[in-house]
Order: C-alpha cells, then sequence, then structure tokens
C-alpha cells in the first residue's frame, strides 16, 4: 500500500510541476532572469509549495509515524554549516544555467525532452562523485 500511494503522490507532483510549468526550462530562466523580461508566474507557485511545506512539517514535526505507519525521517539539524551553503550554491548556480532542478527534470525526462536526458546524467554523475568523496572521507 505505502509504494502504491508513493507512487500516486509522484505523479500528483509530476502533474503539478506539469501544469505550473516548472517542467519547462524556458519559463524557469524567464522566472530567474531579474533583469530582463522577468516572468513572475512561478512566484506564485513556489509561494503555493512554501504554504504546504511549512504547514506539513508542522504536522510531521509533532508525529513519530506516518499515516501509513512508517517512521518519520525528518533531519535531525537544523545547523546551517559550510557544506550547506555550499550544496545551495551549487544546486543554485546549476537550475539557473540549466533550468531545471532535480524534480522538473525528472518529469521533462518522461516527456523525452533531450536538455532533460542531459541535465539527469550530469546530475547522476555529480551524486556519484559526492558518493565517492564522501566513501574517501571528503566530506
Amino acid at each position: 500500500m505505502a509504494m502504491f500511494l508513493s507512487l500516486a503522490a509522484g505523479l500528483l507532483f509530476g502533474l503539478g510541476l506539469i501544469v505550473s510549468g516548472m517542467s519547462n526550462p524556458a519559463k524557469v530562466l524567464g522566472f530567474l532572469d531579474l533583469a530582463g523580461e522577468w516572468d513572475p508566474s512561478l512566484a506564485f507557485v513556489m509561494a503555493g509549495a512554501i504554504a504546504v511545506g511549512v504547514l506539513a512539517f508542522g504536522v510531521a514535526r509533532k508525529r513519530t509515524v506516518s499515516l501509513l505507519g512508517l517512521p518519520m525521517k525528518l533531519p535531525a539539524s537544523g545547523r546551517v554549516d559550510r557544506r550547506l551553503v555550499l550544496g545551495s550554491l551549487l544546486f543554485g548556480i546549476g537550475w539557473g544555467v540549466a533550468g531545471f532542478c532535480p524534480g522538473p527534470a525528472v518529469v521533462a525526462l518522461g516527456m523525452g525532452e533531450l536538455k532533460a536526458i542531459i541535465f539527469v546524467a550530469a546530475m547522476l554523475a555529480g551524486m556519484g562523485v559526492f558518493e565517492l568523496l564522501e566513501r574517501r572521507g571528503g566530506g
């Protein structure tokens, strides 16, 4: 049951990304282009997502198990350190250059977009390099 509900939630999330335009790199880059022809429409999408997230995490913090009876796995640390800041910067730069972040990239990959194939391959390679560095004690 948990697997089915996870799949349904993922499909709903993907559909939301398509409907909102988040899977379209041109729309995302238009939002990020503050000096050019700025497209503010994604600000409303983000505001809605943040509102839902704040409410959901507020409820989740009070629970030890999910509605399906699975353990809640929330971040244990709220500390902002060098790794978090550098990772956030790298994420933002990648988003600004490609117009994708991981969720929308996977949706666009499913739609067969060439740019998404390249982005997801690069993302997986980056994850692999990170994992190798972590195992060597580089973190």
